[in-house]
């Protein structure tokens, strides 16, 4: 197909590719559906890529068929030569069809039918998923699930329900109202987080489960935060166990976890529920994704800032030489957070056997060094309280600097 001169004005300006479905925006440019939606809709711009003009996010686009018979024609006529012929494009989706569907969610006979057809829409292109989100279909599934809960059955469909609302997310507002309207909505998803690992395409069903619970998460105010339970952070912490969720859900779930962080209660009932040994395993399990590791290190220290927290993270062998061997390794935002850790054990925490395992795993060495890097002033000065506080127990092995440095600790 290499050696096939295929006319400039098939061609997609945004894609460069053949296009399926032409369509004329306002501007007089012509693009294929797909790649002028995805630009209008998903990247919310605002302009022609072409000709710069303004061109509004609910812009008509105008079919092209005239365009269209011209491609399908000289696909045909080059088959031979390795073309595939474009196919009619589908009709639009229309707002009848959409609360054709809706209704089907509500008759037990074609419910399981109607939620993977809706699942299958979203999917689909970025138009279906403008008409899907403007006819309410989020919170039609989002009452779905909570339909499950309510009668504790783990419906046919659960699954469809949920992947729906990663294809088309929930809006804001409504995240907002349904929280507000009913106090069990939280319960729902952490419902599904506790279903037995043996229930049908279980890490999916969880994980999306998850990135749900973020969308709510991040839409809640101050009071729901305050009113969550221990239940809730059992069930977000059962979650990080490896192998429950995906490494999207597991992203979801500490960023849910760290949204909770504020509120000492919160913090309270997370180390209650076994927070601080499952993080420092994540990270002990393989390298996770940087994000992971901000996450990770941003939760763990402000659940270090209780004693019970800074109990848990020192009862685990690997603690210590988990927070060391990131410095340097992974982000300034990680470096930032092993300090303030370290920093806060060295204050309230430091044992004798502290301390000596401070200077075994390496994390004086490591110090020493982040105190000639190109690090903010605040993060060496944190680094040099600690050597301040703990000198005299340091000083006389091979792993802490050189005398000049233990005197000028002391001046």
């Amino acid at each position: 197909m290499e050696d096939i001169e295929v006319p400039q004005f098939f061609l997609c300006p945004i894609s460069l590719q053949i296009m399926k479905d032409p369509v004329t925006a306002i501007t007089g440019i012509t693009y294929d559906r797909d790649s002028i939606e995805h630009w209008l809709l998903r990247n919310k711009n605002t302009t022609c890529p072409v000709t710069k003009q303004p061109l509004p996010l609910d812009s008509d686009l105008t079919p092209n068929h005239t365009l269209r018979r011209l491609i399908q024609s000289w696909c045909t006529q080059n088959a031979s030569l390795g073309i595939d012929r474009i196919p009619t494009p589908k009709p639009p989706l229309t707002t009848t069809h959409v609360e054709k569907l809706l209704k089907g969610i509500k008759d037990s006979k074609i419910q399981l039918k109607s939620l993977m057809q809706l699942e299958l829409l979203a999917a689909e292109n970025e138009r279906n998923k403008k008409c899907l989100l403007e006819n309410g279909v989020p919170k039609a599934m989002i009452m779905f699930i909570y339909d499950c809960y309510r009668k504790g059955e783990i419906l046919e469909g659960i699954e469809e329900a949920l992947s729906f609302l990663q294809f088309v997310k929930v809006p804001n507002d409504d995240a907002k109202n349904l929280l507000s309207e009913n106090n069990e909505m939280l319960d729902c998803l952490t419902w599904i987080l506790d279903l037995p690992s043996e229930i049908k395409n279980s890490v999916a069903v969880k994980s999306h489960a998850v990135l749900v619970l973020k969308k709510f998460i991040n839409n809640c105010d101050s009071v729901v935060l305050e009113r969550l339970k221990p239940e809730f952070f059992k069930s977000v912490v059962n979650s990080l166990k490896n192998g429950v969720i995906t490494q999207q859900g597991l992203c979801a779930a500490l960023h849910v976890l760290l949204c909770c962080c504020p509120l000492g209660r919160n913090r309270l009932m997370m180390v209650e529920a076994g927070a601080v040994n499952e993080l420092i395993e994540i990270e002990l399990m393989s390298i996770p994704e940087k994000r992971i590791t901000e996450l990770t290190f941003g939760i763990l220290f402000h659940l270090c800032s209780c004693a019970n927290g800074r109990f848990q993270l020192l009862s685990h062998e690997g603690s210590i030489a988990v927070l060391t061997e990131r410095i340097f390794k992974v982000s300034i935002a990680v470096d930032d957070r092993a300090v303030f850790i370290l920093s806060l054990i060295s204050k309230f925490s430091a044992t004798k056997t502290v301390l000596e395992e401070m200077l075994k795993v390496g994390t004086i060495s490591k110090l020493f060094v982040l105190l000639q890097a190109d690090h903010a002033k605040y993060l060496k000065d944190k680094v040099m309280e600690i050597f301040k506080a703990h000198s005299e127990v340091w000083k006389n092995s091979p792993c802490f600097p050189q005398n000049s440095f233990y005197a000028s600790l002391h001046r």
